[in-house]
């Protein structure tokens, strides 16, 4: 039955290395983990066994490109699949709400975000789910390259909702990342299956270029591969547009493509470079996560990726056809403090961490502390993943446990006159709907329910009331919004003490950002190394199977990398801090009636930006980012030795 559908539906005659076992143990039952190469056909691992088993299958996914490329290929076999994501009208969600609870739907994919929604918990603890897919499943483990807080979540919501099986599926998990997953979701070590991360059609060329010459030498290099497909990847946005417009200048075609872009233009640069229409994009890392075109033959990394886990996952989107394709770094150290100060700015201040734990003590003993991230992100000054991130360590320590969240404003506007709809009800039902409208506050268009006072006059259940509101909508009688997510928490331990809590999560995020410092210059180590890089790559990611010589990396064809320092800086004794800082000192007193940290300083200095800066409109006053070009440490020492 397996091989008719893998043959019929997805066209293929045999499963690849490493799909046989997953596929298997999901079949029979058991949890499992895919641990492939970008390009190795993870995704078939849920698809073929979804359309055999009894529920739905249910998949977490970090991005909506990835979710928009898996979509339209299961539609295009034919099966019944959906999303629930951000960019969809209420109408549209419903609508998919709606096919899942009818059993119409194999497959349903969202973001890990959308389970804290309490109207899609509602609707989720009503359908049966045979299987929980955990897509770029190394966001789970605080040890990964790019641990999402709300991924620690993801255990407890598979208990929470009776789901028998996970699959977690990634690219770039080390050893101590697959050991936690394999940890938390409690599978057996035969059910983690890892098929190695060589790429024999991978090239791999690391050359040292100087800042200066990288454009020239960029245009050389793409100019000998004229209209083969080929990815160029940057770290800033603005580096991006620079790069793109030079290469078109000089008559290789290539479109920008980066996060501050509109929606519907990146939409269309996608679109056109999967079908030929343009062969060069010019990205940030916001391009690439669901890109499955097989024949790109070219990643040139024009400034340093972020990690080896990056780099892995962004070359890994070459040769997909495998065929022969190249993967240049064109390496220096100039954009190495871009990448260091990305680190430094998500780890909170003492002050920040405290003025968290004083908010939480002020809910009170054995009660309810409830949050609003953006609101909370603004008052402390850290930013909102690294805050949730303190949350999450809250709760491992027993001292916090998440109850639910909820919309704090729901309202809506009437698409039937409000007589109309209550004489669709009779009995208890109809005072109820009655009480709904009579509490509910109208302004010209919208009414804002008041849950309060309907419990209180009514004793009107929150749940009832969301469902009615649901429901309302389903049948077209009213159109609903949803605003100002808030999170309600239970404070299980009040007695903590907040100033040694304080010192201990700010030790922990010390920790977290020396490890992020070093996994930079492990990456570093990488590119400058003596060895075969294809060895050294797949060695990181725990593969011994590799051969000791690829033959084909920069290494293997004698090109051992020294990476040029950046260009030398006027030493920083020679500044002067009050004549740099002074619109921010002037403005931080003003603002707060106090002098800013020597981290706050230095963040300005290194053109950092957090929550306070945008209040305070830091971009705009003199002397941001005048010293982004020098490390940050260093910055911070020579800031500290000021005050």
């Amino acid at each position: 039955m397996i091989q008719h559908s893998l043959a019929e539906v997805f066209g293929f005659q045999q499963l690849r290395p490493g799909q046989d076992a997953v596929v298997s143990a999901v079949l029979g039952g058991r949890s499992a983990a895919a641990i492939f190469p970008t390009g190795s056909g993870k995704s078939l691992c849920y698809q073929l066994p979804a359309l055999h088993l009894p529920y739905l299958t249910l998949v977490v996914s970090p991005l909506l490109a990835l979710m928009q490329d898996q979509l339209a290929f299961l539609h295009s076999r034919g099966i019944s699949a959906a999303s629930i994501d951000s960019a969809q009208s209420r109408e549209e969600a419903s609508a998919v709400m709606a096919r899942a609870k009818a059993g119409e739907l194999k497959i349903l994919m969202i973001s890990v975000e959308r389970l804290k929604n309490e109207r899609f918990r509602h609707f989720i603890a009503q359908v049966p789910i045979s299987l929980l897919v955990i897509d770029e499943a190394h966001c789970i483990s605080e040890w990964g390259h790019n641990f999402r807080p709300d991924y620690l979540k993801l255990p407890d919501y598979q208990r929470q909702f009776g789901i028998p099986q996970v699959l977690l599926l990634t690219a770039t998990a080390t050893p101590p990342v697959i050991a936690d997953m394999q940890a938390k979701f409690a599978i057996a070590e035969a059910d983690v299956v890892t098929t190695g991360f060589y790429r024999a059609n991978l090239n791999l060329l690391v050359e040292p270029v100087a800042g200066r010459d990288k454009q020239r030498r960029l245009l050389e290099w793409l100019g000998a591969k004229a209209g083969q497909p080929s990815i160029v990847y940057v770290t800033q946005q603005k580096t991006a547009e620079q790069v793109a417009a030079r290469l078109s200048q000089r008559g290789s075609a290539a479109s920008a493509y980066h996060a501050g872009m509109p929606h519907e233009a990146r939409e269309a640069i996608q679109r056109q470079f999967m079908a030929g229409q343009i062969n060069c994009i010019v990205a940030t890392i916001a391009f690439g996560m669901g890109i499955d075109k097989a024949d790109i033959r070219n990643v040139v990394h024009f400034d340093l990726p972020k990690s080896i886990e990056n780099y892995s996952q962004e070359i890994g989107r070459a040769g997909r056809d495998g065929q022969p394709s190249d993967c240049l770094v064109l390496a220096n150290r100039d954009s190495l403090n871009v990448l260091e100060n990305f680190v430094y700015g998500d780890t909170p201040e003492l002050d920040g961490i405290r003025c968290v734990l004083d908010e939480l003590l002020a809910s009170g003993p054995g009660g309810e502390w409830e949050l609003m991230l953006n609101a909370l992100s603004e008052q402390s000054n850290i930013r909102q993943l690294p805050l949730k991130t303190l949350l999450v360590q809250l709760e491992l320590k027993g001292i916090i446990a998440p109850r639910y969240a909820y919309f704090a404003e729901y309202r809506f506007k009437y698409l039937l006159e409000p007589q109309a709809l209550l004489d669709k009800f009779e009995g208890e039902r109809r005072q109820f709907v009655e009480a709904l409208i009579a509490t509910a506050q109208r302004a010209r268009t919208w009414c804002t329910v008041d849950f309060d006072l309907l419990y209180r006059q009514h004793q009107a259940e929150r749940g009832r009331v969301i469902k009615a509101l649901d429901y309302f909508q389903e049948k077209g009688w009213i159109e609903l919004e949803s605003k100002q997510m808030t999170e309600v928490y239970a404070l299980l331990e009040p007695r903590f003490d907040p100033a040694a809590l304080s010192q201990e999560l700010h030790a922990y995020f010390s920790r977290h950002e020396a490890s992020e410092i070093r996994r930079i210059h492990v990456m570093l180590a990488l590119f400058e190394s003596r060895q075969c890089l294809s060895q050294r790559l797949a060695a990181y990611f725990g593969d011994a199977n590799a051969p000791q010589q690829c033959g084909h990396c920069s290494v293997c064809r004698g090109q051992v990398a020294q990476l040029p320092a950046p260009p030398p800086l006027r030493p920083l004794a020679e500044q002067d801090l009050p004549r740099l800082a002074g619109s921010l000192l002037h403005k931080h007193q003003e603002l707060k009636g106090c002098a800013p940290s020597s981290e706050c300083l230095t963040r300005f200095l290194c053109g950092i930006g957090v929550p306070l800066f945008t209040k305070l409109k830091a971009r705009q006053l003199a002397g941001f980012a005048a010293l982004e070009d020098y490390p940050y440490a260093e910055v911070r020492s020579w800031v500290e030795a000021q005050s």
